[in-house]
């Protein structure tokens, strides 16, 4: 913003577009649509030139037919000119000729959120200089505390570090390595298993066949996914757990562990069954859905079968929505794309049950209809 703005608010939005558009495509579209609906005073180009809206920043990623993105506008006006103008932005139904949504996330109050920077970096100092300062008393402490490692042992052949609990326990917690291993013993959890690679070892399968849970708890990173991936394929998985985004199990608090695996251990102890196991229900469904999806998938396509599994017919992604409103008899529409607003209306306006895509975005007026995405099914 101009140097005489202080932002206030930060007014944050999500987009979504039927169609694949650019940065200077959003932006144009909420100046030029918003452009005298508020009235001259709440006009985006004056605001900005009375330093009352600073630079509004875009965000835009295409991913097959779509585009999405994020929108960030900071402003130093009160909070109502704010809502009215998230509303009209939110009144936005076209970008160039595509359909397209905006939907407010949040609106910010800036000055709190100094407020809460100032108390974590005061935070960070104390932590800092109090490290700095070590008592004698906490480096004894620190002594017994590391005297978790003492309980590590090893597993199988391939001696694959885990900690001493494992063969008494009725579930096991695979981990990515040692490291993490020695970082749940430290929260209390001593049933762990360190994978040590993505290649799979033959003997984590045995042991899996000889518990009656088995939780996967891998690193929050993209890594983490894959080995999350390869993991699923080889070992029946009863939980997937991750740590946060972009960290890995070994930096996780023993607090933030217990947050995370607490829940699973109620559950396993009180006999629930995993969330993660498909109903029944969905069994006839994900068959299906894997034979169609090794032909489907990464072809940018949709298939609409009949009620028998029988094929109507296959087209483009692009014009799957006009294909639907001269088509009838379509129970399931399968897709390599995303779930999109217009696409479930024209799935509802054909009378379709059950649509199944790679990812489901924020819809509206859902009910009544199974949506689901390959992963939910178990075969991506």
């Amino acid at each position: 913003m101009p140097q005489s703005g202080i932002v206030k608010y930060h007014v944050k939005l999500s987009y979504e577009v039927d169609g694949l558009v650019e940065r200077a495509d959003i932006i144009g579209a909420i100046f030029g649509q918003t452009e005298g609906l508020l009235g001259p005073e709440m006009n985006l180009n004056e605001l900005q030139r009375v330093s009352k809206v600073g630079r509004i920043e875009v965000s835009a990623k295409n991913t097959a037919n779509t585009t999405t993105g994020e929108a960030l506008i900071p402003m130093s006006t009160d909070i109502d000119t704010c809502a009215l103008i998230a509303a009209g932005i939110e009144s936005i139904d076209k970008v160039g000729p595509f359909d397209c949504k905006f939907t407010l996330g949040a609106i910010d109050d800036v000055r709190a959120a100094k407020k809460d920077d100032i108390v974590r970096r005061a935070k960070e100092i104390k932590q800092k200089w109090a490290t700095k300062t070590v008592s004698e008393g906490e480096s004894m402490l620190n002594d017994v505390h590391q005297g978790d490692t003492g309980r590590l042992t090893t597993y199988g052949p391939s001696k694959l570090t885990c900690s001493s609990g494992l063969a008494d326990s009725k579930w096991v917690i695979l981990v990515e390595g040692r490291a993490d291993v020695i970082n749940l013993l430290r929260a209390g959890y001593d049933n762990a298993l360190a994978i040590e690679g993505a290649k799979i070892d033959e003997s984590i399968k045995d042991l899996c066949n000889t518990k009656e849970t088995v939780v996967a708890f891998l690193d929050g990173d993209r890594a983490g996914g894959f080995i999350l991936k390869e993991l699923k394929s080889v070992v029946p998985i009863d939980y997937e757990l991750r740590a946060d985004n972009d960290v890995e199990v070994e930096e996780l608090t023993p607090q933030r562990i217990d947050e995370i695996l607490s829940p699973v251990a109620e559950e396993i102890k009180s006999g629930k069954p995993s969330p993660q196991l498909k109903s029944e229900d969905d069994k006839p469904l994900a068959e299906m859905a894997g034979k169609i999806f090794p032909t489907l998938n990464e072809t940018l396509e949709a298939v609409a079968l009949d009620g028998d599994n029988n094929e109507i017919f296959k087209v483009p992604i692009s014009e799957v929505v006009s294909k639907l409103s001269t088509q009838s008899g379509i129970k399931y529409l399968l897709l390599d794309g995303i779930i999109t607003q217009r696409l479930l209306e024209g799935a509802k306006n054909a009378g379709i049950e059950c649509v199944v895509g790679h990812r489901v975005a924020k819809l509206s007026n859902s009910d009544g209809m199974t949506l689901k995405t390959f992963t939910d099914l178990g075969v991506a």
